[in-house]
C-alpha cells in the first residue's frame, strides 16, 4: 500500500481517538443540540444530497447493478426526510452514557456502582445504503463514541456528501473535530490497514453482504460484531389465522426484499398447506415472486420451480422465496436450526403452547409471533436507528441501538477502607 495513504488512514484513526475523550464527557444537552443541527442540515442540503446521489445511481445503472440493489442506493426527498426524522428521534431518546446499571453496598461500607460508558472508537464498514452514514454518526454521537466510516464505492458520492453535511453541522455545534472520520477511497487495502489498528480502534461493525463480513472477520485484529447473512423464516402453524399469515408472508417477502430481515424461506404445516398455499401463492405471484418449492408444495403450486438443497440456506435478497411443507412444529424448528442464520424467524399461530415452544427453541437474535420479520429493525424497535443487526451473542444481539453502543465500568466509592 502507498505509505502516504496508510499514514492518512492512521491519522484519521488517531484523530478519532484524540476526539473520543472530550466527546465521551459531552453533556446530553450539547449532544442533543448537535443532533438537531445535523437533522436541520440534512433538510437544508436536500438538493446537494440528491445531486450527489444521482451520480451513484447513474454509475450503478451503467454497471448493470440489479434493480433491488439500486433501490437501496436511492436518496430522494422522502428518504432524506426519514434521515432527518431519525436523527431527531435519537436526540429525543435517553442518554445511555452514565446510566447506573446496578448499585450495591458491601458489609464493609463500600458502594459499588455499575455504570454505562462509551466503547471508544468504532469502525463501520458498509455497503450500499447511504442512510447508514447518518444513522451511525447520530447513534455514535449520542452514545459518546467516535466513529470512522468506510462505505462502499457504489455509494461514494452520496456517503461523502452526507458525511460533509453532518460533520460540518456537528462541529459547529460543539462536537470535537475528528470524532467523525470518513475514508473516501475505494481501495480495499484501506480496510486491511484500518483493521490492524487495534491500539486506536476498539470495535468493528461490518454491514453488507456475507462476503464482506467474512473477510472483515478473518482479517481484523479488532473485535468484530457481525451477522453473516439473514436467512429468515416464517412458519405457518396448523393453528394459524391464515388471512393474517398471508399478509405477514407477503409483507416479509415483498415490502423490501433486498434487506437482511426479509423473508427467504416459508414453512407451512401440512394440515393447512392445501388451503393456504394456493392463496398465498397467488398473492406472491402477483408481486412477481419466484417460488422454489419442495414436492409437497408443488402439489398445490405446480408452477413453482423445484427447490434444491442450496435453496434452503439461500439469502436471495430478491423476489425469490423457498417454500417447504413440514409435518409439524418440531420439523419446522429442526429446519430452522439446520438452515437458518440466527437472524429473524417468525411463527404464525393462535396456539400459545406452540408459540411458546417456538420462541424457546429457535435460537435467533429476534423471534417473532404473529408478526413480519421486517420488524427486526432499530427504528421499529424504537431505537431511532441502528448500527446493524447482530447475530453474535457477545457483546450485542439483534438491532444495535444506543444501549448496545455502550459498555460498562465499575465505580467503587469508599471512605478509607483497606482490604484485610
Amino acid at each position: 500500500m502507498d505509505h502516504a495513504l496508510s499514514d492518512a488512514y492512521h491519522q484519521i484513526a488517531q484523530n478519532a481517538k484524540k476526539a473520543w475523550t472530550p466527546l465521551s464527557v459531552l453533556s446530553t444537552d450539547k449532544k442533543n443540540a448537535a443532533l438537531k443541527a445535523m437533522a436541520a442540515a440534512v433538510l437544508k442540503n436536500e438538493a446537494l444530497l440528491i445531486q450527489e446521489n444521482t451520480k451513484d445511481i447513474e454509475a450503478a445503472e451503467k454497471k448493470g447493478m440489479a434493480k433491488s440493489l439500486i433501490g437501496r442506493l436511492v436518496l430522494d426527498s422522502k428518504k432524506i426526510k426519514q434521515i432527518a426524522d431519525s436523527i431527531r428521534l435519537i436526540a429525543s431518546l435517553p442518554d445511555p452514557v452514565g446510566r447506573e446499571i446496578s448499585k450495591k453496598k458491601r458489609p464493609n461500607g463500600l458502594v459499588i456502582k455499575k455504570m454505562s460508558v462509551p466503547i471508544g472508537v468504532i469502525l463501520i464498514i458498509y455497503e450500499s445504503r447511504p442512510n447508514v452514514t447518518a444513522d451511525c454518526m447520530a447513534l455514535c454521537l449520542k452514545s459518546g463514541n467516535s466513529v470512522i466510516l468506510k462505505g462502499g464505492s457504489e455509494a461514494l458520492y452520496s456517503n461523502r456528501a452526507l458525511y460533509q453535511v453532518l460533520n460540518t453541522a456537528a462541529v459547529k455545534a460543539g462536537v470535537p473535530q475528528g470524532a467523525f472520520g470518513f475514508v473516501s477511497t475505494s481501495d480495499r487495502e484501506a480496510v486491511k490497514s484500518l483493521l490492524g489498528m487495534k491500539d486506536l480502534i476498539q470495535l468493528v461493525i461490518p454491514r453488507g453482504g456475507e462476503g464482506l463480513i467474512r473477510e472483515v472477520a478473518e482479517i481484523s485484529k479488532i473485535p468484530v460484531i457481525k451477522h453473516f447473512k439473514g436467512v429468515c423464516h416464517v412458519y405457518v402453524d396448523k393453528d394459524a389465522d391464515l388471512k393474517k399469515a398471508a399478509a405477514i408472508v407477503l409483507n416479509a417477502k415483498t415490502q423490501n426484499p433486498g434487506v437482511c430481515n426479509a423473508l427467504e424461506t416459508l414453512l407451512v404445516h401440512q394440515a393447512v398447506a392445501a388451503k393456504f398455499l394456493p392463496e398465498v401463492g397467488r398473492l406472491l405471484r402477483e408481486k412477481n415472486v419466484e417460488i422454489r418449492a419442495c414436492e409437497k408444495t408443488r402439489a398445490s403450486l405446480p408452477w413453482a420451480e423445484k427447490a434444491t438443497e442450496e435453496d434452503w440456506a439461500a439469502e436471495y435478497l430478491d423476489l425469490i422465496l423457498a417454500v417447504r411443507v413440514v409435518k409439524n412444529l418440531e420439523e419446522a424448528i429442526a429446519h430452522i436450526e439446520k438452515y437458518g442464520s440466527q437472524h429473524s424467524d417468525a411463527i404464525v399461530t393462535r396456539n400459545k403452547k406452540a408459540a411458546g415452544l417456538f420462541t424457546q427453541s429457535v435460537d435467533s437474535a429476534v423471534v417473532l409471533v404473529n408478526a413480519s420479520t421486517r420488524f427486526n429493525d432499530g427504528g421499529e424497535f424504537g431505537m431511532g436507528a441502528e448500527m446493524g443487526i447482530s447475530t453474535d451473542k457477545l457483546h450485542a444481539r439483534g438491532p444495535m441501538g444506543l444501549e448496545e453502543l455502550t459498555t460498562y465500568k465499575y465505580l467503587v466509592l469508599g471512605n478509607g477502607q483497606v482490604r484485610v
